[in-house]
């Protein structure tokens, strides 16, 4: 495959730069590794700079370091998004491709989630995702030409009790992206959705980590304690990120993106259920898992 994708490139006569969020763990990472190793040169934004440490030993390894531009960028701070993007064309005088992955996870039950920390959720996994990419239209504008990459979540496309507020966020990715796909399609520029399920990454360690999970005299404790083994789980025994990465670059190079990635069949499987049978099938499982445990502590 990582062939096939450069031969395309050079079939078009030149390397293309990318601006990647989020590059100092997980799928943004390896993306900026992939991309790197296929001749991109390619701008790594990451909020602090001095945790890029294992992109730039990746790169090495991959014999691709002097193609990786670190760049100070957190999606949340208008100033360090012009500044990144600023830099991309002073010194490359164009922007390929946009790849939205800066992300972080807010997990608890939405009556004791504060009404601040779905901000900050929001602020981030789409705010943030929005202002990189208003940064970066007017070049691409001008190109005539572009894509851009939102990477959502199948939490995108199914609610999950405890997760809400990183649920959500993640269904408002998926219209932005079904809206944003048309109103760029004139302009040349293409935009597509990436949707994995559970993988090994930071992100989920760093959510259970910091998720506002109730004490153990809150009504929803009960509730936790039936779905902790399954966070954990889902932590722990996740995918193998290098195909969200690949499936990533998949979308930065397919002659004609789709709307829609995903990475493997586990995906693409739930998917269709959803689409084929009725909702009340999909949530009987889990709520057959709860059921009791609103009563639980109750007199």
């Amino acid at each position: 495959m990582e062939q096939k994708e450069a031969l395309a490139l050079m079939e078009r006569g030149r390397e293309k730069v990318a601006l990647v969020t989020g590059t100092s763990s997980g799928f943004g990472m390896l993306t900026a590794v992939r991309l790197a190793r296929l001749n991109w040169t390619v701008y790594a934004g990451m909020r602090d700079l001095t945790r890029g440490g294992e992109l730039m030993a990746r790169a090495r390894e991959a014999g691709a370091a002097e193609r990786i531009r670190p760049v100070r960028l957190d999606v949340t701070r208008k100033d360090e998004i012009r500044a990144a993007v600023e830099t991309a064309l002073a010194e490359a005088g164009r922007i390929d491709a946009l790849v939205n992955n800066a992300g972080f996870a807010v997990g608890g039950f939405l009556e004791e989630v504060p009404l601040e920390r779905w901000r900050e959720q929001f602020e981030t996994n789409v705010f943030g995702m929005v202002a990189v990419t208003q940064a970066v239209l007017p070049a691409m504008r001008k190109q005539g030409e572009g894509r851009i990459v939102l990477v959502g979540s199948m939490s995108g496309r199914f609610g999950f009790p405890g997760l809400a507020p990183y649920s959500a966020s993640k269904h408002a990715v998926e219209g932005l992206g079904e809206a944003l796909r048309l109103e760029l399609a004139p302009f040349g520029i293409f935009v597509s959705i990436v949707e994995p399920a559970s993988y090994r990454t930071p992100i989920w360690e760093k959510g259970l980590r910091d998720a506002m999970f109730p004490p153990d005299d809150s009504p929803y404790a009960p509730l936790y304690r039936k779905l902790q083994p399954l966070f954990r789980q889902s932590a722990e025994s996740g995918g193998d990120p290098e195909k969200v990465a690949a499936v990533i670059v998949r979308a930065l190079t397919d002659r004609r993106p789709k709307l829609r990635y995903t990475p493997t069949m586990q995906e693409r499987t739930a998917l269709a259920l959803k689409g084929l049978v009725p909702w009340s099938w999909i949530e009987w499982p889990i709520r057959r898992m709860l059921a009791g445990a609103g009563k639980e502590e109750r007199p």
